[in-house]
């Protein structure tokens, strides 16, 4: 068995969900300890962080022989919850794909750059630094990848999301939005005394649809296509023969990279300000609940241009692309260090069948190994 697969089945077999997704579900101390023993095996000097009680990032580092550029490798140990998943945690290997939860997202590229790692300390790295990150809490709110930039830098990144070995020099971001309509509370029986808070935010809600519609239709972005948003979450009302005096919306609004990370506030509270003129009794409100800005690397950038030429070396098929979804280099490009999407593909990305392309794996460390030797 490829040592990648083999590697990647021992990270599939352990329990890695995120405890801020799932309470009580047990983070990533066990993979940790597994990837940092992987790490010292193969000649890496290791380094843990306790980003959070017990959420360590590893960072494994080969030095080169003479001084050079410092190349990063960046995933995430953490994974989604389980629910509905017969066998998560014991990894199926069946017609070239390898099942079970974190296969694809995102503990395949994971394995793909630590055995990358592997190569380059076997062979020694004739120049520079290699820099093997991996970090904790990217399924939520990436506090791992906030640590890991805070303390490590590099002149180039690659973070190992899948991206079916296309390489994605950017992403888009997003924003969520808390709205409160306000209405007036009274018996169902008396219409001149209550003000339906949840007919109210049906007026947003109307105004929001028509605000997606014109931002799908707006020119794409060449790579990531248009902004785009939806109604997440929806509550409010306490008993059907009363009007309700609140209800409350949570969405969120996709961004792209021209757009700031305030872009979604700003259109939720303008809505709300034309809905006011509108009507003298209409009260509601808009709050910021979390966000994440868009990201993007120049497509003529030398780091993806080396990568490309290095995946073109070991027999990959180079595409150019962006990723619809968000992902730790945005933390580490807005940190400074230009970063990249390439991984292995598959198919189930938090759904209860999740597995990865096999081939993918080994060409995506052969790719990372090649490219180390260009770049460094």
């Amino acid at each position: 068995m490829d040592s990648a697969i083999r590697l990647l089945r021992d990270l599939v077999a352990i329990n890695s969900v995120n405890p801020t997704l799932v309470p009580g579900a047990p983070g990533e101390r066990e993979i940790a300890d597994a990837v940092a023993g992987e790490m010292r095996r193969i000649g890496l000097d290791v380094t843990i962080h306790d980003v959070a009680s017990g959420r360590p990032n590893v960072v494994g580092v080969i030095e080169g022989k003479t001084r050079g550029r410092a190349l990063m490798f960046c995933g995430h140990t953490d994974t989604v919850g389980v629910t509905g998943m017969s066998d998560p945690f014991t990894p199926v290997e069946r017609d070239g794909r390898l099942y079970g939860r974190g296969a694809q997202d995102m503990k395949a590229g994971v394995a793909a750059m630590i055995d990358a790692a592997r190569v380059i300390a076997d062979r020694g790295l004739a120049s520079g630094r290699l820099i093997v990150a991996a970090v904790v809490d990217e399924e939520h709110s990436s506090i791992g990848a906030e640590a890991l930039a805070a303390k490590w830098t590099a002149d180039g990144a690659i973070v190992t999301e899948p991206t079916d070995l296309a390489i994605a020099v950017g992403h888009k971001g997003f924003a969520w939005v808390e709205v409160e309509v306000l209405g007036r509370a009274a018996h169902g029986s008396r219409p001149a005394e209550g003000q339906d808070a949840i007919l109210r935010l049906g007026r947003v809600l109307t105004w929001l649809e028509a605000l997606d519609r014109t931002l799908q239709t707006r020119p794409p972005h060449p790579l990531m296509g248009t902004g785009s948003l939806h109604a997440s979450i929806v509550e409010g009302g306490h008993e059907l023969s009363s009007y309700p005096d609140r209800a409350v919306l949570q969405m969120e609004r996709r961004t792209l990279p021209s757009e700031p990370e305030s872009t979604a506030l700003a259109e939720v509270r303008d809505i709300l300000a034309n809905l006011a003129r509108e009507d003298a009794t209409f009260r509601a409100s808009a709050k910021p609940m979390f966000s994440r800005s868009a990201y993007e690397v120049p497509s003529d950038h030398e780091l993806p241009r080396t990568l490309a030429s290095a995946l073109s070396e070991v027999g990959g098929s180079v595409r150019i692309t962006g990723a619809s979804f968000w992902t730790d280099a945005a933390v580490l490009g807005h940190a400074g260090v230009p970063s990249v999407l390439f991984g292995p593909g598959g198919a189930g990305l938090h759904s209860i069948e999740e597995y990865v392309n096999v081939a993918d794996v080994v060409v995506c460390r052969d790719a990372l190994v090649e490219l180390v030797r260009r770049f460094c």
